[in-house]
């Protein structure tokens, strides 16, 4: 399993891109926002999700975790594929679709192309247990370094640490020494309030 392709951007546009990783092309679908989101940086980050079936195998791209992890639930939804999955990432915030989700908006999921009435309470039904209600969402354009945040919040992950408690801590440590800090520092800070 591909975690994430770091190399230099080849090609982009809002549906896909090319990132070359030592002399190897991956194409990559992305959404609409992780489009925005990747800016014309020739280094580039993408997490991946990886959907291999009898005939195809397709590598789907991500700015940050969350929106990785919000594109895992939808696809475990029913009637949800990978594509319809980002299409709904493309149509609104990753923010936006949570709140949807909690607060059982179907009208909004229902403004989605290719999700009727049915998909749309599906995914709420589905979803809103998986999804809890002080699970905090970062954005994209809230935290100036994003690999950082990734990178220290994979390390809490994989010591053991609560994915939201260790959000939380993250943000304090961010707020309290900046963004020029180092993955280590931010790591330690981040143990020291754990």
């Amino acid at each position: 399993m591909i975690e994430y392709l770091k190399g230099r951007l080849i090609e982009k546009n809002p549906a896909y891109a090319v990132l070359e990783c030592d002399g190897v092309g991956y194409y990559v679908n992305i959404s609409v926002n992780t489009f925005e989101s990747m800016g014309s940086e020739e280094l580039t980050k993408l997490y991946i999700h990886e959907v291999i079936r009898e005939d195809s195998r397709s590598l789907f791209g991500f700015a940050n975790i969350e929106e990785r992890l919000l594109f895992r639930n939808l696809i475990s939804v029913n009637g949800v594929g990978s594509n319809t999955a980002r299409v709904i990432l493309s149509s609104y915030k990753p923010g936006d679709i949570h709140a949807a989700i909690i607060n059982e908006n179907s009208d909004l999921l229902k403004s989605i192309k290719g999700i009727g009435a049915k998909t749309a309470q599906r995914v709420i039904i589905d979803l809103k247990d998986k999804i809890s209600k002080d699970e905090p969402q970062l954005e994209i354009s809230s935290l100036s370094d994003n690999t950082l945040k990734d990178e220290a919040l994979s390390a809490l992950m994989a010591l053991g640490f609560d994915r939201n408690k260790s959000i939380k801590v993250l943000q304090k440590v961010q707020a309290g020494i900046g963004s020029d800090a180092g993955v280590e520092l931010v790591i330690k800070e981040a143990l020291k309030l754990l």
